[in-house]
C-alpha cells in the first residue's frame, strides 16, 4: 500500500474517526493531568451499596492493584493471597490484609476463613482451581475466575461470543503453559464451575494493556510513535484491533462482584470497532510528534518475517483462520455494565508510567530481540525493502 492519493484519504477519514472513539482528548492540559472526560465510560467511585469480604488470589501484579484500589475505595474489605515476590509492599499504604503461601500446594493461610466473594487472577492450571475449591468451596459465596478469549478453538469467524466452541486440552495431564495456554484455561473454567456450581463468573479478557503492563505488547506503539520519525504500519489501515485497558477490566471486575453476577463474559474493547489507523493516528494526535506512517501490507511483512503478534503488536490481518480475531463480541459484558476509558488515557498515562520504569525496561523496547515490535535497524531494513520492491 503506497502513498496514493487514495490511500492517503482512506488512513486520513481513519484517522479523523479516532476522534469520535475519543482516541484525541478534548484538552491536552486534561490529558497530561490524567483526568478523564466525562461522560466517556469514566468507572464510578463513590461507595458500593455493600461492603463486600473480597478475597483477591493474586492482586499485586498487572491488574490486581487496580482492582484492589478500585475496591477499596468503594469500601470492600480487601485481602489478597499471594508469594510475596511480586511487587512486595504495592498494597501496603491501602491497609489491605495480606496473606502469604502458594498455589502449588501451600494454602494453609486461607484455612477456616469466609469472604463474600474470590477473585482469582492468575491461575492457568486446573489444578491450581481444584486446590482453591477444596479450602474455599464452603468458605466464599462468588467466584470469579479470570480467563482470555484464547479459550476459543476457532478464531476465524468474526463475533465469537461466549457460545463459541472452546480449546480441548489434548492431554489432560499438560502443564504446559506456552504450548496449551488456551486449552489449559477452558479446563480451568470448566473446573471452576465444577468446584463452586451456580456461583462462578467467568471473565474473558482480550489484549489487556496501559500502565503496568509487562509484557509491552501495546506499549511499544506508543512508545514507537512518540519516538517519531517513519513508522512501519502494519496491514491494511482498516484491519481491526481490540484491546482493554487494565483499570476498565479490573474496575468493572469488581463492580460485577458488587452485583453477585454470575455467568460468561468476553471483557475487551473499546465500545466499538477500532482500527488499526485509528489507535495508530489517535496515538500520533496524543504525543503530538513528527511522525509519518509507512502501511506496508501483510503478505509483504509475511514475506520478510515481519510476525503478527510479535514484530507487529495488537494487530493480526484478518483473514483466513484470523478473520475473527480482533472482532470478539463484548454484547454480554456492555449490557453488565462494561466501559471504557478514552484510549487517549491509555496511551499518555502508559506513556508517563513507561518514563518511570528502570532505565533497563525502558531500553528493552529498543535493543532486545525478543521485545515485542521492531528493533529500529530491522524496522528501517523493511521500510527500506518495501521502497525498493519492483511496482506492476
Amino acid at each position: 500500500m503506497g502513498t496514493s492519493r487514495r490511500s492517503f484519504i482512506r488512513t486520513s477519514a481513519l484517522a479523523g474517526g479516532a476522534i469520535g472513539l475519543g482516541l484525541v482528548p478534548a484538552s491536552a492540559d486534561a490529558l497530561g493531568r490524567g483526568e478523564q472526560p466525562v461522560g466517556r465510560g469514566r468507572a464510578p467511585r463513590e461507595s458500593a451499596p455493600r461492603s463486600l469480604r473480597m478475597l483477591i488470589l493474586g492482586g499485586t501484579g498487572f491488574t490486581g492493584p487496580h482492582q484492589v484500589r478500585y475496591a477499596a475505595a468503594r469500601g470492600h474489605r480487601v485481602t489478597v493471597f499471594n508469594r510475596g515476590r511480586t511487587n512486595p509492599g504495592i498494597l501496603r499504604e491501602l491497609g489491605v490484609e495480606e496473606l502469604t503461601g502458594d498455589r502449588s500446594g501451600d494454602l494453609k493461610s486461607l484455612e477456616g476463613k469466609q469472604w463474600d466473594v474470590v477473585i482469582d487472577n492468575p491461575t492457568t492450571l486446573p489444578r491450581w482451581v481444584r486446590d482453591v475449591g477444596a479450602v474455599l468451596r464452603n468458605g466464599t459465596g462468588q467466584y470469579i475466575f479470570i480467563s482470555t478469549i484464547s479459550v476459543y478453538a476457532d478464531s476465524s469467524v468474526p463475533g465469537r461470543d461466549e457460545t463459541t466452541a472452546l480449546q480441548v486440552l489434548r492431554n489432560p495431564e499438560s502443564e504446559d503453559a506456552r504450548a496449551d495456554y488456551g486449552a489449559l484455561k477452558a479446563a480451568a473454567e470448566a473446573e471452576a464451575e465444577k468446584q463452586f456450581p451456580g456461583r462462578t463468573t467467568i471473565i474473558r479478557p482480550g489484549l489487556i494493556v496501559g500502565p503496568g503492563d509487562p509484557t509491552d505488547r501495546f506499549t511499544y506503539w506508543p512508545v514507537r510513535v512518540d519516538a517519531g520519525g517513519e513508522v512501519l504500519a502494519p496491514g491494511d489501515p482498516a484491519d481491526p484491533v481490540q484491546v482493554i485497558d487494565g483499570r476498565d477490566l479490573a474496575e468493572w471486575t469488581i463492580r460485577m462482584a458488587e452485583q453477585g453476577a454470575t455467568g460468561i463474559y468476553n471483557a475487551t474493547g473499546p465500545g466499538a470497532e477500532l482500527s488499526i489507523a485509528e489507535m495508530l493516528y489517535g496515538m500520533r494526535a496524543v504525543t503530538s510528534t513528527d511522525v509519518k506512517f509507512t502501511w506496508v501490507d501483510a503478505d509483504f511483512l509475511a514475506q520478510h518475517q515481519v510476525r503478527p503478534w510479535q514484530d507487529m503488536p495488537v494487530w493480526v490481518p484478518p483473514r483466513g483462520g484470523s478473520a475473527g480475531f480482533s472482532r470478539v463480541s463484548i454484547a454480554r459484558a456492555r449490557e453488565k455494565g462494561l466501559t471504557f476509558r478514552p484510549l487517549a488515557v491509555t496511551v499518555r498515562d502508559t506513556l508517563d508510567w513507561h518514563a518511570t520504569r528502570p532505565e533497563a525496561a525502558r531500553a528493552r523496547l529498543a535493543t532486545s530481540p525478543t521485545a515485542p515490535g521492531l528493533r529500529p535497524e530491522r524496522e528501517a531494513e523493511v521500510l527500506a525493502a518495501w521502497k525498493a520492491r519492483p511496482r506492476s
